[in-house]
């Protein structure tokens, strides 16, 4: 029997097969879902903002904010559960821009964008690649990332549906 474990906002968690991770409230954040085939080790990671430069009194709790430092605390809690680094591949989803802006370069206009980023940049410094991807536009996600086969269905009020 497979539990479901939420992921909450600036938070991260990892599981074994056949459990669930869930996060809500993809806006602007971005979910980066991790997979290794071979240990059937799922993570997941609930980015709020792009750069760990942004802080300035840095923890745990903290680090796991930002796309630069959570993912490596994702890719090190997953490792600590016997994932192995070379097999891990990256699904990711969420960076929408939720609310119009009369200047779309305004940093909070496009943190989405920002997000998803540097959650690019920070996944190919650690060589892992991205095999699938649902971001951008301006509309809020849930997501779902499954143990077993490492599928993620994003859900969408205003979408619907769908599986990577």
């Amino acid at each position: 029997m497979s539990k479901t474990i939420t992921v909450g906002i600036a938070d991260l968690n990892a599981v074994r097969s056949p459990d669930v991770l869930v996060t809500y409230a993809l806006g602007s954040c971005a979910g980066i879902c991790l997979y290794d085939q071979a240990t059937k080790i799922a993570g997941l990671a609930h980015i709020l903002l792009p750069s760990s430069s942004m802080s300035r009194n840095m923890d745990l709790k903290e680090a796991m904010k930002f796309a630069d430092t959570g993912i490596v605390l994702l890719v090190k809690k997953m490792e600590g559960m016997g994932a192995h680094r070379a097999n891990l591949k990256a699904k990711i989803a969420g960076g929408a821009q939720m609310f119009a802006f009369k200047s779309a370069s305004s940093d909070l206009g496009n943190i989405g964008a920002r997000n998803v980023q540097s959650v690019k940049q920070t996944l190919a410094q650690l060589h892992i690649p991205i095999i699938a991807e649902d971001t951008g536009k301006d509309y809020g996600r849930t997501v779902f990332f499954y143990g077993e086969n490492g599928a993620m269905k994003v859900k969408s009020v205003k979408k619907g549906e769908w599986v990577y």
